[in-house]
């Protein structure tokens, strides 16, 4: 029998640092075929995939201004490092016979199509997997703002937030072994207890446009479709009841 996904449009979000593996920097290529491996799976439900992926395994604008580099520099730095990442995964995606197109927010056509919203919806509704790289183009806004962006542009079903954690914690589940995981959570308790979800910019616009966030392990293998076969595995992220 086959299995029914339970979303039709998502926007996956992955850092940079899950491109990285363990070597914590850089680009594994293992790592990410594994990604595109189970981003194949997902595409062949039929469900409509794409990407946002950061840029924190070459670059971080975070801390080249906390160092005292103009943040603007900083963060079109970490922005470009995006667009690395983005054709790395594209290449793996394309080995697997995912059809695939980066779009990114800073023309280089050479390398990318720039984003344009309705273009990107076309090559969704053909099958095909668009990956969105140098963030929204404006520094100061981080690739949790741009994934909770593109969700609301591309009136995607879900923000689906790849972290190395099972889910959301009341507090560092590394630090404290007592933390407790929440199953399903509200926007605004996210906002209000400073929860590690996604940024508050992001948050707030996931919020304002009722688009969920489901919080999951990137690291077991296959959760990605359980995710979107609706299984009961991290976070959910929500403003009303799930199944209301």
């Amino acid at each position: 029998m086959k299995a029914n996904p339970v979303y039709n449009r998502v926007i996956l979000k992955l850092s940079g640092e899950a491109l990285a593996g363990e070597k914590g920097v850089g680009i594994d290529p293992s790592v990410v075929h594994d990604i595109a491996e189970q981003t194949k799976e997902v595409v062949n439900l039929g469900v409509e995939v794409a990407v946002v992926v950061g840029g924190g395994n070459i670059w971080r604008g975070a801390s080249g201004w906390s160092e005292g580099m103009d943040r603007a520099t900083a963060d079109y730095m970490g922005m470009l490092a995006t667009c690395i990442n983005a054709l790395a995964l594209q290449d793996a995606l394309e080995a697997v016979d995912v059809v695939t197109r980066v779009q990114t927010a800073i023309e280089m056509r050479e390398v990318a199509e720039p984003y344009i919203r309705r273009r990107a919806i076309r090559h969704l509704e053909k099958g095909r997997a668009v990956i969105f790289a140098a963030g929204t183009g404006n520094p100061y806004f981080s690739t949790d703002t741009t994934a909770a962006l593109r969700a609301a542009e591309i009136e995607a079903d879900v923000v689906l937030k790849a972290t190395n954690t099972s889910g959301v914690y009341d507090s560092d589940p590394s630090c404290n072994p007592d933390a407790k995981k929440y199953d399903e959570i509200q926007y605004l308790d996210v906002l209000n207890r400073g929860l590690m979800v996604l940024d508050s910019t992001a948050t707030s616009l996931c919020m304002d446009n009722d688009i969920p966030i489901v919080v999951f392990d990137l690291g077991i293998r296959g959760n990605i479709k359980r995710v979107i076969l609706g299984e009961d595995i991290g976070t959910y992220v929500r403003g009303r009841e799930k199944n209301e």
